[in-house]
């Protein structure tokens, strides 16, 4: 999956006071995309040594394979020769890697989105300001403190037999197929949100909900949680045109998969036809 990135690490540790090097990595970000450079399968994020100006505050990210990885703060950055802006979607599609590299874009997304979201305080309306020794933002006025953000999510693979339950979604120019998905809501546990998605989206019941692996997705700051669970009762689907385009059972020699093995969902997928599952 896209954080499986062995023997690269990935180390989210706070870092107070951090400094870039020259080799670290520099994160540009605005709404629409991070600065990116490279070619597919050699992305590359611009290094402190390649930015000339000295105007600019770094705020420390994470660290991948020993190198500090920063974000600008507040300001508007025209592309560096050799580099432009991309959407997360259009880095995976194009770029399409190395996988470190991506994982790092998909982080620190998170991160960046996380802290622009909250750039003034939710409850007395004033700036915040960046906590001195941990990843938070600080209200000077109220006192409110803030942490990172991170949204549950659910995936499940329901199984009738031999055959599993693909769906392509209504509203999303994808391709391949995928599993029922979506996000857990205040009050519900995850297994009552696979329970409740499953049901919604497609009409059936299901039963034997049991956990299999979760992924730091971050596109949206969610945390993706895997299930597979059986079908209960009728299998036949009733599809929430609203949600869903097309909802069928396929066997397991039948399952295409998606065209990276990147996501949670692509890896349910295969070990399900491998007969892991």
């Amino acid at each position: 999956m896209l954080h499986e990135i062995n023997p690269h690490r990935l180390a989210n540790e706070f870092v107070p006071h951090a400094e870039p090097w020259k080799d670290d990595i520099i994160i540009f970000a605005r709404r629409d995309g991070l600065l990116v450079g490279g070619e597919p399968g050699k992305m590359r994020f611009p290094k402190r040594q390649e930015i000339r100006s000295n105007k600019f505050h770094y705020q420390y990210l994470f660290s991948l394979d020993g190198h500090g990885v920063y974000h600008i703060l507040g300001e508007h950055i025209e592309p560096l020769p050799g580099y432009s802006y991309k959407s997360l979607r259009e880095i995976r599609w194009q770029l399409q890697g190395p996988r470190e590299y991506m994982y790092a874009a998909y982080t620190a997304w998170h991160l960046i989105s996380w802290y622009a979201d909250n750039h003034f305080c939710g409850r007395c309306g004033h700036l915040t300001s960046y906590a001195a020794k941990e990843r938070a933002l600080t209200c000077d006025n109220c006192g409110h403190v803030i942490y990172p953000r991170i949204i549950p999510a659910v995936v499940a693979g329901v199984i009738n037999g031999d055959e599993i339950l693909l769906t392509k979604y209504a509203k999303r120019d994808i391709p391949f197929y995928a599993l029922v998905a979506g996000f857990t809501e205040i009050g519900e546990t995850l297994e009552e949100c696979v329970a409740r998605e499953v049901r919604e989206e497609t009409g059936l019941a299901v039963k034997n909900i049991r956990y299999y692996k979760s992924q730091p997705w971050g596109s949206v700051q969610d945390l993706i949680v895997g299930f597979y669970c059986d079908v209960d009762g009728d299998t036949t689907i009733h599809m929430d045109r609203n949600e869903l385009k097309e909802a069928l059972w396929v066997k397991r020699e039948d399952i295409q998969g998606q065209p990276d093995d990147w996501s949670l969902t692509h890896q349910m997928m295969m070990d399900f036809k491998a007969g892991k599952i």
